[in-house]
């Protein structure tokens, strides 16, 4: 499942703009409508985190969300506006949006053991989403680079046929469901400041990482970039994350987790820098999308790990859904929109040079992180 989800993660996420550009609409167009999958983040994650807490039917519910994701995706063959497509994109984004909370809070339970969260076990299954993810951004690169983006909606459909498949073909596992408990107290662990600056940080670094998600491929590709190499640039993030997920297990006992969030945050200025001022080199471009490594890579399985610590048992969905939420959904939205009006002002560049500062900000809150776990 997890390779069949980042494989449709891997070719939708860095075409999508490219195909909204190629339909002719600007590049704050593009920033609105790609922030529609940041803002079913917001909402919609925590939703499902607190039917799958309540029901421990996570599996059922992916059933559930993969289907509905691929009837909605049909939508995408049916030419339209802004407002249709607008449309067509929020139906999907809230079933898909769903899936990668539902499935982290599965997956952590069925590698955690009495020992706690089992980062190798975890990286080890973590790591096919990654070769899903490279399977498809290369593949889909070469043949959008040959016969155009038109084929766009077909592959969004295909990919989803294939999540589909690899959903139901999952042991349907049912966690204990407790109707007549009193629920977790969830306010009462995001008042506690070292979750807070966990929190504070995951905001700021993923929203340093919005220009990346966003708007690389049309920064790349303004900057002159085939689209063949524009999926080699993101190959390679992906094949030195495959690479962390691997071998995880001898790093992360190195340092204190909350550590590993500074020494990610810190690389990620590194990586925006050469973004932002050394993108006409290749050699600079290949060099910080090995830095993916760190700042995906790392970053996630170090909140991953976190958040098992934070939300144990029946908190666990709400606390992927939260990560979701504020992670992704918030920064998405804001990154997207406002990248999108700094574009069409300033130019694709000045992008990075915002995430630069972000990334700044999440270090100095990733400071606070491990200064209130001492």
């Amino acid at each position: 499942m997890s390779a069949s989800y980042f494989a449709h993660i891997g070719f939708f996420n860095p075409y999508l703009p490219l195909w909204l550009k190629d339909l002719g609409f600007s590049i704050t167009i593009i920033g609105l409508l790609t922030a529609v999958q940041a803002a079913t983040r917001v909402l919609a994650p925590y939703g499902w985190g607190w039917l799958s807490d309540h029901t421990g039917e996570r599996v059922k519910l992916l059933r559930f969300c993969a289907g509905a994701a691929l009837l909605c995706s049909c939508g995408l063959l049916v030419e339209g506006g802004v407002g249709w497509l607008a449309f067509v994109l929020l139906l999907m984004f809230i079933h898909t949006s769903a899936m990668m909370p539902m499935s982290e809070a599965a997956l952590a339970h069925w590698v955690s053991s009495g020992k706690g969260f089992d980062a190798r076990r975890y990286g080890r299954v973590r790591l096919w989403g990654s070769l899903g993810f490279l399977v498809t951004v290369m593949a889909a690169g070469v043949w959008f680079e040959r016969m155009g983006m038109q084929s766009f909606p077909v592959w969004a459909v295909g990919s989803l046929l294939l999540l589909n498949v690899s959903v139901w073909w999952l042991p349907n596992h049912r966690e204990a469901a407790h109707h007549d408990e009193a629920r977790p107290p969830v306010w009462g662990v995001l008042r506690q400041s070292h979750v807070q600056w966990f929190f504070a940080t995951v905001f700021f670094h993923v929203l340093s990482h919005i220009g990346v998600y966003v708007f690389f491929s049309l920064y790349l590709d303004e900057l002159g970039y085939s689209k063949t190499m524009i999926g080699v640039l993101w190959a390679v993030s992906v094949a030195a994350e495959i690479v962390w997920f691997f071998t995880q297990s001898r790093w992360l006992p190195r340092f204190s987790l909350s550590t590993w969030l500074l020494i990610c945050a810190a690389v990620m200025v590194l990586r925006m820098g050469l973004t932002t001022w050394a993108a006409g080199w290749l050699f600079a471009l290949l060099l910080a999308q090995v830095l993916h490594a760190l700042t995906f890579a790392t970053h996630h399985t170090v909140c991953i790990s976190l958040l098992s610590q934070y939300f144990p048992d029946r908190l666990r969905g709400r606390g992927q859904a939260l990560y979701s939420s504020i992670g992704y959904g918030v920064p998405g939205v804001l990154g997207a929109m406002g990248g999108g009006a700094l574009s069409d002002a300033f130019g694709l560049s000045t992008v990075y040079g915002v995430s630069m500062a972000m990334s700044v900000l999440a270090c100095g809150c990733a400071w606070r992180c491990v200064r209130s776990n001492d």
